[in-house]
């Protein structure tokens, strides 16, 4: 059965020192705040977490930071489940590079290894191939349980009906980060994977509540890096009280404006000026100059919107 928790799990961001190195310090206290937040996961070296930037040793040590630091918070306080850490680093184009990531990945103890879809059938010819290349991968990967990210770089790979039945049918696959931005393919999606295993977690605020209510398991995205409190409680609540579910979606949908600025670097000044949570503004995907004055103060916008709407969510 599956063991991974619904609720929202953030795409964690890689904090770094001013000279580019990865802050470890920032990256634990990164994982104690989302857990202070509330979130049932995170999702570590993932696109968010500039993987396509690091070498495969900072990608493997990545993941082992978050889920040892997630691992001693849970042993630390007993009132809730352990956070459920999910991980990807899978950026190699070579079969034989793939398994050796993935398996690195495996080895540091995260509860699913996460499988980027534009990896397998890299030429994006057909179904049939990608099948093929996705089954040889998981054959030789350790019996862990793995995940599926359409990760949007280098480019989109969607999931098929096609694909989505043999990752049912392999009986390895226990998470899906979706990113289709689609409600009615999510309900399309989600007629295949009822009642399996694979659990599907929704990338875009847009469209959250209509995939809760199709039966999406919970939110992995960007937002949740600026308030994952929010979308915890819309999965939490979307069923049991419909009026503020309609408000905390029109929340979701209106302050996810700011994925569209210079993100990831958006995301560290709000951890580092709002939530808290030191670090530095670098980022390797980003120039430092593509964040304006004007980011920063829509940043600090929607921030006040969301606390005051909080407020009267969970009044």
């Amino acid at each position: 059965m599956n063991t991974m928790e619904y609720g929202a799990f953030p795409t964690m961001i890689t904090p770094y020192t001013e000279d580019g190195q990865i802050d470890w310090g920032a990256v634990e206290a990164l994982v104690e705040w989302y857990w202070k937040e509330g979130c049932e996961g995170i999702f570590a070296s993932c696109q968010s977490s500039e993987i396509w930037f690091l070498p495969e040793d900072d990608r493997v040590q990545l993941a082992k930071a978050v889920k040892d630091t997630a691992d001693r918070l849970a042993k630390e306080d007993k009132s809730r489940p352990p956070m459920t850490i999910v991980a990807s680093g899978h950026t190699s184009d070579n079969r034989e590079d793939q398994i050796r990531e993935l398996t690195r990945i495996a080895e540091t103890g995260v509860d699913a290894v996460i499988m980027i879809t534009n990896r397998m059938d890299i030429a994006n010819t057909d179904d049939e191939t990608w099948i093929r290349e996705t089954d040889a991968l998981v054959q030789a990967l350790p019996d862990v349980p793995l995940g599926l990210y359409e990760c949007p770089l280098p480019y989109k790979r969607l999931l098929t009906p096609a694909m989505l039945r043999y990752c049912v049918d392999s009986g390895r696959f226990r998470f899906i980060k979706d990113t289709c931005c689609d409600a009615d393919e999510i309900e399309r999606r989600m007629q295949i994977l009822r009642g399996t295993d694979l659990l599907l977690y929704n990338a875009n605020a847009q469209t959250l509540l209509a995939s809760l209510r199709s039966g999406a398991a919970g939110y992995c995205g960007v937002m949740c890096n600026f308030h994952p409190r929010l979308y915890g409680w819309l999965v939490h609540h979307f069923d049991t009280d419909p009026e503020k579910a309609a408000l905390a979606a029109d929340l979701c949908s209106m302050t996810a404006f700011t994925e569209s600025l210079a993100y990831p670097i958006t995301a560290k000044y709000h951890l580092n000026n709002i939530a808290g949570v030191p670090m530095s503004l670098y980022a390797k995907s980003r120039r430092a100059e593509e964040f304006t004055p004007y980011h920063a103060m829509c940043v600090r916008q929607m921030d006040e919107i969301v606390t005051a709407g909080l407020k009267l969510l969970e009044a």
